[in-house]
């Protein structure tokens, strides 16, 4: 028997159990270390099959979100605006008597693409007596407002009533600086109920196609 052979069977003499089972076999020490190898490799599988289904459940959400109604502004600004006072500087002075202010708001839409909408909010104010014209205001507010995923049935409303009521302020503001520029008191206009005016006008309400520039 060779020095080689004594030195293996002694170390296989060193190993207990050693017909029995891998794991019978394997010491304490590494037993524990696979039992460690095996948790890490359970909780990195759970963790990527919970990130798969955090990324389907976000996909789903983002789907959802791009099937959602939207409806937002664009830009808004002063498109025309006018004012005149004819009868200047006697007016400043002495409007004259019995004067009389008439105020006209209209609304009118203009669709530039499928999802794109310009809404003019136009609004004409002439102060006069029996003097003439004290003055004349004229302006045209617009703003531009993209409507996605709104079904037909609820789009022409949103165009009539809560785009104009978005802008309403503004226009309200260049009016009542308009008019103090001018030399006279502030104009301030009234709040208007524009679901009001859509209801009791709402044959007239059509959208049109916004013209092509040459």
């Amino acid at each position: 028997m060779c020095v080689r052979c004594r030195i293996l069977f002694g170390m296989l003499a060193k190993i207990p159990n050693v017909t029995g089972s891998p794991d019978e076999r394997m010491p304490e020490s590494s037993k524990g270390e696979n039992r460690t190898m095996a948790k890490k490799k359970k909780q990195a599988g759970d963790g990527n099959g919970a990130s798969q289904e955090t990324a389907a459940a976000e996909n789903a959400a983002g789907d959802q979100d791009a099937d959602a109604a939207q409806f937002g502004v664009l830009v808004q600004f002063i498109k025309d605006l006018s004012f005149e006072s004819p009868n200047a500087p006697m007016a400043l002075q002495s409007p004259g008597e019995n004067p009389k202010l008439e105020v006209n708001v209209n609304v009118q839409v203009l669709n530039h693409s499928d999802d794109i909408y310009e809404v003019d909010l136009m609004a004409e104010a002439k102060a006069e007596s029996e003097l003439g014209i004290i003055y004349n205001v004229e302006l045209v507010y617009a703003g531009m407002f993209r409507a996605m995923n709104i079904p037909d049935e609820y789009l022409v409303p949103v165009l009539f009533v809560d785009a104009p009521t978005i802008l309403f302020p503004y226009l309200r503001r260049v009016v009542s600086d308009t008019t103090r520029d001018g030399g006279f008191q502030p104009l301030m206009l009234d709040p208007i109920d524009f679901g009001t005016l859509y209801q009791q006008s709402a044959d007239q309400a059509k959208i049109k196609e916004a013209p092509t520039v040459a």
